[in-house]
């Protein structure tokens, strides 16, 4: 145990010596030093920009317009959206027997409005209508982008 005691410490004294001799190779300057370097850089200030802080306002570099900024960028971007009729939770071993034909209660009643969830994001609420022999879905009240928003927070 003694033996284990003493190979720590000198490896400990090893690499304390490294440390001093890599920071005596980095210089003797101190702090005099790094106040001449910056006191030398305040005089070529005159070609440097502010810098801005961490969640200011950017800067209005065009006309303001009511639409806000511009989307076109964005608008070709491919988004997932679905319907959702309702939800339940059930137990593995009622999972595993569920076959065709069974069939599963949800926590909605008859003709509630469903849930239309973009990106997994409720956005509004609607019916379901058949449109050619095709489920479609009528939007009844659309989430106003201001509570959307509240809710990513």
């Amino acid at each position: 145990m003694a033996d284990e005691n003493e190979m720590n410490s000198t490896d400990d004294q090893a690499l304390a010596d490294e440390w001093a001799a890599a920071l005596g190779e980095a210089g003797e300057g101190g702090q005099a030093d790094i106040d001449a370097l910056l006191a030398a850089d305040a005089g070529n200030s005159t070609n440097r920009l502010a810098m801005e802080e961490f969640g200011s306002m950017p800067k209005n570099n065009g006309p303001v317009s009511l639409e806000g900024p511009n989307l076109d960028v964005i608008l070709d971007i491919p988004v997932s959206i679905s319907m959702e009729v309702g939800s339940t939770d059930i137990n593995i071993r009622n999972l595993l027997q569920l076959n065709q034909g069974s069939v599963i209660e949800l926590d909605r009643l008859a003709g509630e409005p469903l849930d239309v969830l973009v990106n997994g994001t409720l956005i509004a609420h609607g019916e379901v209508v058949v449109v050619n022999e095709k489920f479609g879905i009528r939007l009844t009240d659309v989430i106003s982008p201001s509570e959307r928003i509240k809710k990513l927070r």
